[in-house]
């Protein structure tokens, strides 16, 4: 691990240990779990507008910018001031012109205002920490933003709401299970596949959501490789 990937996890665990509720993860997302959310770009012709929300420290960014064209457009939205300041590093290389077009935006996605539409939502929210009518505006959000036949990827960490139903309290349960139906009939709305990546910590479930198709979830298993 290098100087700038030890910098990212420290300051990582230290906005996860003050401010949980809004991180709502004890690591930065693994390769294997950034590849899986960055795969639906594929998907789609140049230029590509692409938005990631809840970037974190940029473990998902950076892939966004390998992944990326010169010719593509990828805003970043991050409402944690210290996470911001740390992508602005990590999306610093992206001004080379063998980069794609890349800007930092400091705010929650409900305030964030854009004339743009994008191809791929790469949502990194932790949704189930949150009430079930803030993420609701949430997905409201991204509706107005998404461009038909666009995708929105997002992921949630396997065996949270067992986990939550023996430690909390029954409010927080209700309050979990009220959001998951909320995301499954979000869901049924669009063309839904669903990986698991199980080299995370935690394992985790990407979800990809394709606008204006209505097929059945088609499952598979995304395991460990070598990076």
């Amino acid at each position: 691990m290098n100087g700038t990937q030890c910098s990212g996890t420290r300051l990582f665990v230290d906005q996860a240990r003050d401010n949980f509720g809004d991180v709502g993860a004890v690591a930065p997302s693994s390769p294997s779990l950034a590849r899986a959310m960055v795969a639906p770009l594929d998907r789609y012709r140049l230029p590509r507008t692409v938005l990631e929300v809840g970037a974190g420290t940029g473990a998902v960014t950076a892939a966004l910018i390998d992944r990326l064209a010169p010719g593509d457009r990828l805003d970043v939205v991050e409402s944690n001031a210290a996470f911001a300041r740390a992508l602005q590093t990590v999306t610093e290389a992206s001004t080379m012109t063998t980069r794609p077009q890349t800007t930092v935006h400091t705010t929650r996605i409900e305030a964030f205002q854009s004339a743009v539409r994008y191809d791929v939502i790469v949502s990194g929210l932790p949704f189930t920490n949150f009430a079930p009518d803030e993420v609701g505006v949430i997905l409201d959000s991204y509706d107005a933003l998404l461009t038909d036949g666009g995708s929105i990827v997002y992921f949630a960490y396997v065996g949270t709401r067992r986990l939550r139903s023996v430690t909390a309290s029954r409010n927080e349960a209700r309050r979990h299970l009220a959001v998951e139906k909320l995301l499954s009939d979000y869901r049924g709305r669009f063309d839904t596949s669903l990986a698991t990546v199980w080299c995370n910590l935690p394992p985790a479930r990407v979800w990809d959501l394709r606008r204006k198709r209505r097929l059945a979830s088609r499952r598979k298993s995304t395991g460990c490789r070598p990076e």
